[in-house]
């Protein structure tokens, strides 16, 4: 079973004062490349003005994010040839939404071109093809068109077509079968049955997982991500009214709303997602200082990394690695993504992951 968050006592309470910039570490020096959504129900009979909050306040730990341009917009990666042939991929996602951001980490790591379709998330037109409502999905094309949903799914799915060469796409998808369950306020959703495993045969696996601690130590922490570590990231960046205002700030500058528009989300759905922020912690059962979770779970996942390893993977990184570092990065430029940096150990592991990273892009 995944690792339980510890309840160590509180940790004294750190100074929150901005620093100067000749004393910010380089990842601030960045300009701010992403922006965050809020936890909200359904948008079916919400007036013109709750569409724009809705627009304005995505799920962020339930897989939503913003919609950060007034019309679809496709970006295309350079990258590697793919060693299994013509593979045409295009992910339909939200920017911010940590499940997106652990699929374009896995794509962008292992050198897949793909395109990318930013979904408005209130009317959802660019994804109304498919009867599954959420993001990410991701379209194939290995010779024949193939839908495949849920960020760990896509993640596996593709994974064991980079490295079996027996198998079509369609097969190894069909490994993967979706499940209706019941959640405990009785809305039907989907799971999706293997969804941490590669299909792959014994000798196949014995070139990925040279010993069988390291299959079950990865497909641990990738489950880990998703259902705790995702799970820490709204309640921190909604955390205090002022840290929600300065997330919306952002969202409303990204998302290029009119003035009006852009004052009415900025305020209101700042005012929004803090309130909302406080139900999440509760719902999840955090701390009163949600930092502490925060650094708690991040001082953990370094822990299992170890002193002695570059990644969890070893040398190079392996899919919990990329999980991990996916949801972590949609914090970067905002205030709970400096505290993480500067009260845990993660710093070191996660510039060797941007590294990483950057050089398969360039």
């Amino acid at each position: 079973a995944p690792p339980r968050p510890r309840r160590a006592g509180k940790m004294a309470a750190a100074g929150r004062a901005w620093r100067a910039v000749a004393l910010m570490p380089p990842w601030r020096l960045r300009a701010p490349c992403r922006a965050y959504g809020a936890a909200a129900g359904g948008a079916g009979g919400v007036g013109g003005g709750g569409r724009l909050l809705l627009g304005a306040a995505f799920a962020l730990g339930g897989g939503a994010g913003l919609y950060l341009a007034a019309q679809q917009r496709l970006r295309e990666h350079s990258a590697a040839e793919l060693p299994a042939g013509n593979l045409q991929l295009t992910l339909y996602q939200y920017k911010t939404c940590p499940f997106c951001s652990k699929v374009r980490a896995f794509l962008d790591y292992h050198g897949l071109p793909y395109e990318i379709v930013e979904v408005n998330p209130i009317m959802r037109k660019e994804i109304k093809f498919s009867t599954y409502r959420k993001v990410p999905i991701l379209l194939a094309n290995a010779g024949s068109p193939l839908q495949l949903n849920d960020s760990s799914v896509i993640i596996s799915a593709i994974k064991t077509y980079l490295v079996s060469k027996r198998n079509s796409l369609e097969e190894i998808v069909s490994f993967y079968p979706p499940m209706k369950t019941v959640t405990e306020q009785g809305k039907e959703v989907f799971e999706y049955g293997n969804k941490y495993w590669l299909m792959l045969d014994e000798k196949e696996t014995k070139r990925v997982y040279p010993v069988k601690e390291v299959r079950v130590e990865e497909m641990k922490w990738r489950k880990w991500a998703d259902d705790w570590l995702v799970h820490l990231i709204s309640p921190n960046v909604y955390r205090t009214p002022r840290e929600a205002l300065a997330s919306f700030d952002y969202i409303v500058r990204e998302g290029k709303f009119g003035t009006v528009e852009g004052f009415f989300a900025k305020y209101m759905g700042a005012l929004a997602m803090f309130f909302i922020s406080k139900r999440l912690k509760k719902r999840h059962h955090l701390q009163d200082n949600v930092r502490e979770d925060l650094y708690e779970a991040v001082n953990e996942w370094v822990k299992a990394v170890g002193k002695h390893r570059l990644f969890m993977g070893g040398n190079q990184p392996n899919l919990a690695d990329l999980a991990v570092y996916g949801v972590l990065r949609v914090m970067e430029g905002l205030e709970a993504f400096d505290d993480m940096m500067l009260h845990t150990k993660i710093q070191p592991w996660y510039q060797r992951m941007e590294e990483v990273i950057q050089k398969v892009a360039i």
